[in-house]
């Protein structure tokens, strides 16, 4: 059976944005940071994004992370979206599917999505992982991807907005581990500079709309049906390093974090 995301999943999200050991830096440029770092037992590597907003806020992002209607405006590699259902307010279900470059053929996610906002001088954070469910298998021209994680930590800092977004996905099919590995830290770059596109010009947007929901924000607005938990199935986790103990690798990379702090790194 699936599970929902609590304060441990959380706080290992905050560890692996916090700390850079273990990491390789791929990319630092202006106000972006691009890392990498290999996962036992899986062939495909973990990336982790840090960037800086400096002309928008963690709520305006966060909204555009959450927004079903909007993504369907700025995200061009959509293919389909669907809202599957909800276990509580902070938790809910989704399809998503998008397209891959010729002659690659498209890839889909059954996705379960656990965020938190710890107020507004604290932080905003949003996990995904794959479940399955009989009523979702994949579905015919796509291949069924499989994401381990995917988090977003967003920090305000000034009225500025600091996003790290952490990932490790496993695209299946016949993809050579190495050529997804090379490419992931090029691409990561292009989804940062669409999502601040799109966060900038979302306010507008939303305004004109003729119904301005947030059921993220405002979990009276829910529409979809609410579903069992026992309905899905997780995906057998990667281990995140060495096998560590999720406690143990939380002490370790938080005492790390605080000392990569006297360093002079852009985060």
């Amino acid at each position: 059976m699936a599970r929902i995301a609590d304060d441990t999943d959380f706080e290992m999200l905050k560890c692996l944005v916090n700390s850079n050991e273990g990491w390789t830096l791929e990319l630092s440029k202006a106000n972006t940071e691009v890392w990498t770092r290999p996962v036992v037992g899986c062939d495909f590597h973990m990336v982790k994004i840090n960037t800086l907003f400096d002309d928008i806020t963690t709520d305006t992002l966060f909204d555009v992370l959450h927004d079903p209607d909007y993504r369907r405006v700025w995200d061009t590699h959509m293919l389909a979206s669907e809202e599957i259902g909800i276990f509580n307010v902070n938790n809910d279900v989704g399809y998503y599917a998008m397209s891959c470059p010729p002659p690659l053929k498209p890839r889909d996610f059954v996705l379960m999505r656990s965020w938190l906002d710890t107020g507004p001088h604290g932080e905003q954070m949003l996990i995904s992982r794959s479940v399955t469910h009989r009523d979702w298998p994949p579905r015919k021209g796509y291949v069924r991807a499989t994401s381990h994680i995917t988090g977003f930590l967003l920090r305000s800092q000034n009225g500025q907005c600091i996003l790290s977004y952490v990932a490790h996905c496993d695209p299946q099919g016949a993809l050579p581990p190495w050529l997804v590995n090379k490419v992931t830290h090029t691409l990561g770059p292009r989804m940062i500079k669409d999502l601040k596109k799109a966060a900038l010009g979302y306010v507008e947007w939303k305004n004109s709309q003729t119904h301005f929901r947030k059921p993220w924000r405002y979990p009276e607005e829910i529409a979809v049906p609410r579903i069992s938990l026992s309905e899905f199935k997780g995906i057998e986790d990667k281990p995140t390093e060495n096998n560590v103990p999720c406690e143990d690798m939380i002490s370790s990379t938080t005492k790390s974090a605080k000392e990569s702090k006297k360093k002079k790194r852009l985060f």
